[in-house]
């Protein structure tokens, strides 16, 4: 692989072709066209971090491995965060690894709204969704690495009667570490920047990272390559410019948040173009119990429930937080703060997704290249919001948790089980709850109609040749499962449609 200095002038490449991301889809895509013997540029605009180097704190994750420090929020009557990573394997180094198959209805909905989809699309999904399993070591979490936070989920869903599940993850013999969100510093989440980036370079790719793109290179309305300027992973300082030539084609898989954006910056025409963007917002509740929990020992997420997923239309599922998220999450300061943190080992924390309806847009900011997210939840989506925090409080008693912390404005902070039903008659207002955007989708939708979508049913651009989106921002509708299996396979997929057109 050439190397080039941070100083130099220009770095220039000739490939066949380029991706721009190394996330769920970017890698994905990029190791299909490495296997078939084609030269794949993997272009990344954050750093290369060998799992060893991974932070332990998630103050540190935030500074090495997320997205501008986590600081985009959207821009709606809340300004919730929305969750994304920066680094070599993109979210797939900070997530939990979970893998859900695309749900059947979900094709039937894409080809009854968008032209796209059906049994014929859904069948080739769960094909590439089944040699995932195999290759990417799908297994469920296992006995001794379960933890006490996702046991005592189990426990209050049996009590309750609903349906539920241990997580089935891309983890290779997980041990249980509570690490996932800030890296697997022992190599058991099979994250992309460790089973495909690598291929991808032994296969000779060339990977370049703290690269962010600038733009694709367009000659007409063909994409020839992509041109940015390198950039200091800590300090942002700008270094050498780079300018990667691509022969058959460019995919853009920058993310939700960015691909759309860089598609703007490009000179891309198209109306849809950062419109139908959607997410999973969604917070947790804390129980709080007698004995310890210790919810940092066991697997981040272990249990999930996709019972509501219909209706009202919520995923519920474990998520153990570390000491400083905790602190962020707990009102008060001072010495009221640090006795409420005194009960740390006793609290677990889970939480619920909204499979919301709510679209947003996706622009960017003038005079920058950040993307600005444009959301608020409307009625019928808070209502799903205050109905998952009543299921999770009842969850937590039922589990056998003596108080609950909400974490809602304007409630007490701790309830008792008499107090459950203040969660049902919570505030309808966004700004109350302490909520993240977390499984984005939309901005680049793929669809049969040119001025309703991005991208036609196999991720190639509406107007342009060479020039395909193979990330989550294709994706028409909110899934209500977790999105990487489903990004992963329409990769794959779209990956090998260029192939053949090649």
């Amino acid at each position: 692989m050439p190397h080039v200095s941070f100083r130099e002038r220009r770095f220039e490449g000739d490939v066949d072709y380029v991706v721009v991301g190394s996330g769920a889809g970017g890698a994905a895509a990029a190791v299909v066209l490495a296997r078939a013997g084609a030269k794949v540029a993997l272009v990344e605009a954050g750093a290369w971090r060998e799992p060893e180097q991974y932070p332990s704190s998630a103050y540190g994750a935030m500074r090495d491995l997320m997205d501008d420090w986590g600081a985009t929020v959207t821009m709606g009557r809340a300004l919730w965060p929305v969750v994304q990573a920066r680094t070599m394997g993109g979210t797939t180094v900070v997530n939990s690894a979970i893998a859900i198959r695309t749900p059947a209805d979900i094709f039937t909905q894409w080809e009854r709204e968008h032209g796209v989809g059906g049994e014929g699309l859904r069948d080739q999904v769960w094909a590439e969704q089944a040699v995932l399993e195999r290759e990417l070591c799908v297994e469920e979490v296992p006995v001794g690495s379960r933890g006490r936070s996702n046991e005592l989920a189990m426990k209050g869903a049996e009590a309750m009667g609903f349906e539920s599940h241990w997580i089935r993850r891309y983890a290779k013999g997980c041990e249980g570490t509570g690490q996932c969100l800030q890296g697997c510093r022992k190599r058991k989440k099979q994250s992309t920047n460790v089973v495909w980036v690598p291929e991808v370079m032994e296969r000779g790719g060339l990977v370049l990272s703290c690269a962010p793109v600038s733009r694709v290179v367009l000659e007409g309305r063909r994409a020839v390559g992509v041109e940015g300027r390198f950039q200091h992973p800590a300090t942002r300082e700008l270094g050498a410019s780079f300018l990667v030539r691509a022969t058959k084609g460019v995919v853009v898989a920058a993310s939700v948040t960015h691909s759309p954006v860089l598609l703007m910056r490009s000179g891309v025409k198209n109306r849809a173009l950062g419109q139908f963007f959607r997410a999973h917002p969604g917070t947790g509740v804390f129980g709080v119990y007698d004995e310890p929990v210790d919810q940092n020992v066991g697997a981040t997420q272990g249990w999930a429930s996709t019972h509501y997923r219909e209706t009202p239309g919520l995923k519920l599922e474990t998520l153990s937080v570390p000491l400083e998220l905790v602190a962020s999450r707990f009102a008060g300061g001072g010495v009221e703060l640090m006795k409420r943190l005194g009960q740390y080992r006793h609290v677990a924390m889970w939480c619920h997704a909204v499979r919301a309806e709510s679209t947003g847009t996706i622009g960017h900011a003038p005079f920058s290249s950040k993307p600005v997210v444009r959301y608020t939840l409307n009625a019928d989506d808070m209502e799903r919001f205050r109905q998952g925090m009543y299921l999770l409080g009842q969850m937590h008693f039922a589990a056998g948790a003596r108080a609950i912390i909400p974490g809602i404005a304007g409630l007490p902070f701790q309830l008792e089980a008499k107090d459950v039903e203040l969660l049902r008659n919570g505030p309808t207002d966004p700004r109350k709850y302490i909520a993240i955007l977390s499984h984005l989708f939309g901005g680049c939708v793929m669809g049969a109609d040119p001025t309703r979508s991005v991208v036609d049913g196999e991720g190639r651009v509406h107007g342009y040749e060479g020039l395909v989106v193979a990330d989550a921002s294709v994706i028409p509708t909110n899934l209500g499962v977790n999105p990487q299996h489903t990004i992963m396979a329409l990769a794959r997929l779209f990956a090998n449609a260029m192939l053949a057109r090649a």
